[in-house]
């Protein structure tokens, strides 16, 4: 099982922009596809987005397309999700995954290594 280490979560105003980093070890990712879920207090955890395992093919929730960019590398066992143009309603405890397949999917069943989650929270 892979062990992935979310990073660059924090308190933004609205408007703002934040860059999250997800690490990978144990196993390259290489093969598989990555998603970026959230989860806000009294909620579900959402599909955010999702990247297959050659980056040729993403995905994006409606609520957040035009807005958020999730791209991965690699050669460095890593995927990154650019925030841009954040609203309160973006708050939330980030989470990464990796899929057991070559492709992502939004239901969070299909993943099978998870990170601790990093917290993003927006101010109006």
């Amino acid at each position: 099982q892979v062990q992935l280490v979310e990073s660059g979560g924090g308190l933004v105003q609205a408007g703002g922009s934040l860059r999250l980093s997800c690490a990978a070890s144990g196993r390259t990712i290489s093969r598989y596809g990555m998603g970026w879920f959230r989860q806000a207090p009294g909620k579900e955890r959402e599909f955010v987005a999702g990247i297959s395992w050659s980056g040729g093919g993403t995905r994006n929730a409606d609520s957040v397309k035009g807005r958020f960019t999730i791209s991965r590398d690699n050669a460095k066992n890593s995927v990154v999700l650019q925030m841009n143009s954040l609203k309160p309603e973006d708050t939330a405890v980030y989470y990464c995954a990796a899929s057991s397949s070559y492709y992502f999917d939004s239901d969070p069943g299909e993943y099978d290594s998870w990170g601790q989650g990093t917290q993003v929270t927006v101010s109006s």
